[in-house]
């Protein structure tokens, strides 16, 4: 397990912490004293555990914000109490008062409140370090457990958002899919592009085969567009004989060239159903790029692309057309 520590607070502090935490064979530790930059290394890279020095400005704000993330609650925060006024505060309070401070630690988002000692002996601090130690201990099993659920969930994710017949992702992983791809796009300004296909008079296969024939022409054609795309393409079922390709960091241009060759490739050597039957297929493909007015979930973007597709089967099948601008290829209409 590779356990990630991330220390809100300064060098100092850190020098405060057990040697054990220091070695870098075992723990990988970031050190940052900004709130700003601490929230945006959390989101992108969730630690395993989080130390916090309550002396630092926005301490408190930083487990409050920790807490309030649904998707960062697993994250164990240690809150270590070394602001003067408290300390001073608690060697004079009672042992109520001192609970209800710690309560109020925890009400803040705190999963563990430590006490830093004023006056620091080696009795002191040994028996702190087997505190942060235990607490970081149960840290760790935390996040252990919570690995295992996503690793579970991933599982069955994977089974309810893959195609049982092709084995390539279906329609529910695209509808989850696409709006993320889309959020990316934007967010690093890059082109996005997708090509929607399918197989041309395939009712025909059905209809002169039978249906089990036409199953095993999808899984060929699958397997055929699956190991002819880029590994960043990603390809799903979209229902029936009509399938979806995201095309990441591709621009209509890029794309055209794809769906272009793609269509060559199935179209140039037909498909072996089995030894004694072997069918000739074509596709028909339609292209289509992100443009700055399409909706966030995609259905702009898939609308348009299906046009495109319903355009070549209009001109005649076994073709690729793109009919939108693309702001990144300065393309405004492209057809084979």
């Amino acid at each position: 397990m590779n356990i990630s520590i991330l220390v809100f607070g300064s060098k100092q502090f850190l020098t405060t912490l057990p040697d054990q935490i220091l070695d870098t064979t075992t723990f990988s530790v970031e050190v940052i004293a900004d709130f700003h930059q601490a929230v945006s290394n959390i989101q992108i890279n969730p630690p395993d555990v989080i130390f916090i020095q309550a002396s630092l400005d926005d301490s408190i704000e930083l487990c409050s914000w920790l807490k309030s993330q649904p998707q960062l609650s697993w994250v164990y925060c240690i809150l270590f109490e070394d602001r003067a006024y408290q300390l001073a505060t608690k060697s004079r309070q009672d042992l109520g008062r001192k609970w209800e401070m710690t309560a109020t630690a925890l009400r803040q988002g705190a999963d563990a409140y430590i006490w830093q000692p004023l006056v620091k002996n080696l009795t002191d601090v040994n028996a702190q370090h087997q505190l942060i130690l235990a607490q970081l201990s149960v840290g760790l099993r935390k996040a252990q457990k919570y690995r295992d659920l996503m690793r579970t969930n991933d599982l069955l994710s994977a089974i309810a958002l893959a195609d049982s017949l092709t084995e390539i992702s279906n329609r529910r992983a695209l509808e989850w899919d696409l709006p993320r791809q889309i959020k990316k796009s934007r967010h690093q300004n890059s082109p996005l592009s997708l090509i929607i296909l399918d197989v041309d008079y395939f009712k025909k296969v059905n209809d002169t085969y039978g249906h089990l024939v036409g199953d095993r022409l999808l899984q060929l054609l699958s397997h055929r567009l699956r190991h002819n795309l880029r590994s960043k393409d990603t390809p799903f079922r979209f229902g029936g004989e009509e399938f979806v390709v995201v095309l990441t960091n591709t621009t209509g241009d890029e794309a055209m060239i794809v769906a272009e060759r793609l269509n060559r490739i199935v179209g140039e050597q037909p498909f072996a159903i089995n030894e004694s039957l072997t069918i000739p297929v074509t596709i028909s493909l339609g292209v289509a790029s992100l443009q700055s007015e399409d909706d966030d979930k995609g259905f702009s973007l898939l609308n348009r692309a299906d046009q495109c597709l319903l355009d070549a089967k209009a001109s005649g099948r076994n073709q690729a057309v793109g009919c939108n601008y693309s702001p990144f290829s300065h393309l405004k209409a492209v057809s084979s």
